[in-house]
């Protein structure tokens, strides 16, 4: 099986520009299909939802069409879909929704892994209710973060543990299926996973992580700015947000608060579809798209694992360069740091020779601060499905470079 990259970065205009890009892990660039598809759903008929004119079955297929193609991305139930700003915001308001019913003396575990938005919104939910918040403390030497660290912290009074399924700093997978595991001999305790760094890079089973709640952004698979949840209409049914009194009340439609943007859904639809075609770009057969989006990511990561290997031999060979991304599960994500030298002067260094290598802590900010680095991080490279060799040695020239001016 073969996978063109080629192909794929024609799809992108913005690769045009012949920037290297390495901010994937902030928002990949766009192909040209997802903005056809945005421009296509606000230039058709497009009114509030419904089945009477045009405009109405337009919106309401598009609303339709994106709980189906998320999840066929998470192996989740359409009814299971909420769409959301941000993934921030979700899980603002999952945590005010499900602190309704926590106690004090009740428990909430996060994890210093964890983007700022899978921690602070739990602890001000926490605070509230007079919750207690435990911490789980990944090895900063490794990175990892496993099961263990989060299961010793586990009790009868445990309600909620956030962590994350990738570290959008470091990389790191943790083994969420295990933690899962661990959390759900806690009666009433449900797992909430931030997905958003993970589901960039691996192919996502919601039910087989374990992942009670998962919350993931188009965004950074090559789709428009936005966020969503995914969880079973079941668990959903049991929540009662904070809403409007006439507003609908059925799930998911009443974690939803105003007009969709449906353009943004037609976007993730189509970007959606991108990475499930990389299949057929792989010489994979039809079928359907839940197979196709495996067999894409199973080509994904094979393209990306090799440029990883690349890019940390050529590391490997610069002197004064640490390589603070060492877990043994990750994604193709490095953080680098260099003696006596600031990861934003790299990053300044890079930008002026056309490779875009962002430097800062991305709010993970209690994730560089245990790993000593303040809120000030270090030199995130992050690869992404359109990156090719040639963008990996350009990264190295300029970083040679930058050592040695």
């Amino acid at each position: 099986m073969t996978y063109d990259v080629g192909a794929l970065r024609a799809e992108i205009p913005a690769l045009q520009s012949g920037v290297a890009h390495f901010d994937g892990p902030g928002g990949t660039q766009t192909p040209a299909r997802v903005a056809a598809a945005i421009a296509d759903a606000l230039t058709g008929p497009l009114s509030i939802r419904g089945r009477l004119t045009p405009g109405e079955v337009n919106a309401e297929n598009l609303v339709q069409g994106f709980r189906r193609a998320v999840a066929d991305l998470v192996g989740g139930d359409p009814s299971g879909v909420v769409f959301g700003r941000s993934a921030t915001q979700l899980t603002y308001d999952v945590a005010r929704t499900l602190a309704k019913d926590w106690s004090p003396g009740d428990e909430v575990v996060v994890s210093r892994l964890d983007h700022d938005a899978n921690i602070r919104p739990w602890i001000q939910a926490a605070e509230r209710a007079g919750a207690r918040v435990r911490w789980a403390d990944f090895d900063p030497q490794t990175g990892e973060l496993p099961p263990s660290a989060v299961g010793d912290l586990l009790t009868d009074r445990t309600r909620l543990v956030a962590v994350t399924a990738a570290s959008n700093l470091l990389g790191t997978v943790p083994d969420v299926a295990g933690i899962a595991r661990l959390v759900h001999h806690c009666p009433g305790a449900l797992l909430h996973v931030d997905g958003v760094h993970y589901a960039a890079h691996a192919f996502v089973d919601q039910p087989g992580l374990g992942a009670d709640l998962f919350v993931c952004s188009p965004y950074k698979f090559l789709g428009p700015h936005h966020g969503v949840l995914t969880a079973s209409p079941e668990l959903l049914e049991r929540l009662r947000p904070d809403k409007l009194l006439p507003s609908a009340d059925t799930v998911p439609e009443r974690f939803e608060l105003g007009t969709l943007p449906y353009e943004s859904l037609a976007g993730t639809i189509a970007a959606i579809d991108v990475l499930a075609g990389l299949a057929g770009l792989a010489g994979d057969g039809p079928g359907g798209r839940r197979d196709r989006l495996r067999t894409a990511f199973a080509a994904i990561e094979r393209h990306e694992g090799a440029l990883r290997e690349r890019l940390e031999a050529g590391l490997a060979g610069l002197p004064g360069v640490t390589q603070r991304s060492r877990a043994a599960e990750r994604t193709p994500t490095l953080l680098l740091t260099f003696d006596g030298r600031t990861s934003a002067d790299a990053s300044v260094f890079l930008a002026a020779r056309g490779v875009h290598a962002p430097a800062g802590s991305f709010y993970a900010v209690e994730a560089s601060r245990h790993l000593g680095l303040g809120d000030t991080g270090g030199l995130r490279v992050g690869l992404s499905p359109y990156n090719d060799e040639n963008d990996v040695d350009r990264l190295l020239e300029g970083l040679e470079a930058f050592l040695r001016s």
